[in-house]
């Protein structure tokens, strides 16, 4: 699959609650809920003199005297003055505005009431700090609080889901993704038991249901599981178009998301329908001409991008920046001018490509972000051309801001290193490309919620270690890249094949061809699965599964395996004539062998182990996801 353009959209966006913040006017959740359940409404203190009409006509009764009065004010007992001092310390909480204003009228509350009596006074004061997004470790501590209270005795009830989506937010916000899991999960099992009992309404539980989900998918995205975080994305969805009008902005936003996690893992064709959709909706909302419509026209740049679709892209993407640049947007239109030039690389049109960049590049600023990244698109163009001298300048240009920026924006700079190292691996510099994979690899491990980028990452290392013929060093990377990229693709996604596929090559050439042979039948399984038996890639995976029992010893299965790849190769036509001939000679080697008419210890390769550019090109997709990272985390 070809590359798409370097930077386009931004996956995972800022987790955020519902339940603290005024997001949809068409569902909002009112924070002015009862302190306590047990609180009564008490009424304004009786004005003890009666109303003038229900004077009586005597004059004299207008006038009380001193022991009249005593005998008709009522005593107040120390019970009933306690409950009155709490009456006006909930109501000085309820009308407190500004977090100072209700941490102090908490304290106040907290000299009089049980801690038990304290329990939704706790979950307010933690929502308050997480609708401010300031101190998530307070947003924490009144969660926790608050659960302690409302969690006993099994007895599920709409204020604990709402503490622990708090909590799953709090946790988030801290990058304690793990902890914030457990707290969803078990907000999400409440709700959906709440649900069905029909304790509540539909109306009441849809805004915290979707906060919920999406907290998930933030959550599952984060930990690299982004496979799980579509489905929550999908129902997040779901929620809207029940809830929301046909034509909301909101339901627009939600398909535009939802398409951004589909291009995340590659499905550019689930994508599609609801970019499209996105479009519809913000079209008819705010016309062709609008930022929205133009945002969802980039990321359809994306998509078709994906598919190698490049003509449409690049039309999609002068349309948008048409827009941005009615609107003044100069940022993003930068940013597009960048894409653009991406998209002419594809297309073949270096030149106009170099001469898109030369103009971007005087509206950078010196070592800014944007000026590294100009340069490296540059250096694609160059390197296209095979011009190596001007590609390795701009990147050395690129590298030395970079280099600044590591500790700022290890995000940025640790996808820039990707992608540099890729150029440089095309021109044949394998150590300088390894170098920068591991130094982007040691950024990521910092950061929890790049976990599952950590695997895209080692991946590519292994690939080029596996390339240069440093099998041993590269078997601990592809292992590791395995494990890591099924948790976040799932286990049956093509690039996990690819792995799969480079790893059985180095057990065989290690002489393991047990071991091989299991590696190459998972990546076959894959391939089969995701690209089809007569995928080039499939194939492939078969006529390694073939070498591996031929290695063995294992004729018949080798044979069977081999006939395979003949058969497919078969049905490619004249456009494999070459594979075809090969593939009928080894398996007429196969079928000599198992007669004892050559020597059993013909050595055997794997394929693939290339040195050649050409080789490195055209199979840059088998470590698969450095592409993936840049279409996810684009801006």
């Amino acid at each position: 699959m070809r590359r798409a353009s370097s930077k386009l959209i931004n996956l995972t966006k800022p987790s955020f609650s519902l339940l603290s913040r005024n997001l949809s006017t068409q569902n909002p959740i009112n924070h002015n809920f009862p302190l306590n359940p047990n609180f009564k409404n008490l009424t304004k203190p009786h004005d003890f003199l009666s109303s003038r009409s229900n004077f009586c006509a005597s004059p004299s009764q207008y006038f009380t005297t001193y022991a009249d009065a005593k005998l008709q004010i009522p005593q107040i007992s120390s019970r009933q003055r306690k409950i009155k001092e709490k009456s006006h310390l909930e109501e000085a909480f309820e009308v407190a505005e500004t977090a100072d204003e209700m941490v102090k009228a908490f304290k106040e509350m907290e000299a009089s009431f049980e801690e038990k009596e304290l329990g939704l006074a706790c979950l307010k004061m933690g929502l308050k700090f997480d609708q401010e997004g300031e101190e998530p470790e307070k947003t924490l501590s009144y969660g926790l609080r608050a659960l302690k209270i409302l969690d006993n005795n099994d007895n599920l009830s709409f204020p604990l889901a709402m503490t622990l989506q708090l909590l799953g937010s709090a946790c988030y916000n801290l990058k304690r993704f793990n902890d914030g899991l457990g707290y969803l999960n078990r907000a999400n099992r409440a709700l959906s038991k709440l649900q069905e009992d029909g304790t509540i309404s539909v109306n009441d539980i849809s805004p915290v249901l979707h906060a919920v989900q999406l907290e998930l998918a933030n959550t599952k995205t984060a930990l690299g599981r982004r496979e799980e975080a579509l489905v929550h994305l999908r129902t997040c969805l779901e929620i809207k178009e029940l809830t929301l009008e046909e034509d909301s902005k909101e339901l627009g936003n939600a398909n535009r998301d939802l398409a951004e996690a589909y291009v995340a893992v590659l499905n550019f064709n689930e994508a599609m329908g609801h970019c499209l959709k996105a479009i519809e909706i913000h079209k008819a909302k705010y016309g062709l001409n609008s930022v929205e419509v133009a945002h969802d026209r980039r990321l359809l740049g994306v998509i078709y991008t994906g598919l190698g679709e490049h003509e449409k892209a690049l039309e999609q993407n002068q349309l948008s920046q048409k827009v941005l640049k009615n609107w003044g947007l100069k940022s993003e239109l930068l940013r597009g001018e960048i894409d653009a030039a991406n998209m002419k690389i594809s297309l073949g049109k270096f030149d106009e490509a170099i001469n898109t960049l030369r103009g971007a590049v005087q509206q950078t600023e010196k070592d800014s972000e944007e000026r590294a990244m100009v340069f490296v698109s540059m250096a694609k163009g160059f390197c296209n051309q095979e011009n190596f001298a001007d590609s390795k300048r701009c990147l050395q240009i690129a590298c030395g801001i970079l280099d600044k920026k590591e500790t700022i924006t290890p995000e940025v700079v640790s996808e820039a290193f990707m992608e540099i190292s890729m150029l440089y691996e095309t021109m044949n510099e394998f150590e300088t490309a390894i170098s920068l994979l591991k130094r982007s690899q040691a950024m990521l491990e910092k950061l929890p919620h790049e976990q599952h980028s950590v695997g895209s990452v080692s991946a590519r290392i292994g690939w080029l270690l596996l390339l240069t013929g440093k099998v041993k060093q590269a078997i601990p990377y592809l292992e590791e890249a395995t494990e890591r990229l099924k948790e976040s693709f799932g286990s049956k996604h093509y690039g996990v094949g690819y792995v799969y596929n480079n790893l059985g090559a180095a057990y065989l050439e290690l002489d393991r061809p047990q071991r091989a042979a299991q590696v190459f039948a998972y990546a076959k399984d894959i391939m089969d699965m995701s690209l089809g038996p007569h995928h080039t890639d499939s194939i492939e995976s078969c006529q390694n599964l073939s070498k591996a029992y031929d290695a063995m010893g294992s004729y018949a299965m080798a044979i069977n395996f081999q006939e395979k790849v003949v058969e497919a190769w078969e049905g490619h036509g004249q456009s494999a004539e070459d594979e075809l001939e090969e593939a009928r000679r080894l398996l007429e080697q196969l079928k000599q062998k198992a007669r004892g008419a050559l020597s059993k210890d013909v050595p055997q390769k794997a394929l693939p182990l290339p040195h050649t550019k050409e080789s490195v090109s055209a199979r840059r997709s088998q470590s698969g996801f450095a592409e993936t990272e840049k279409l996810s985390k684009a801006a």
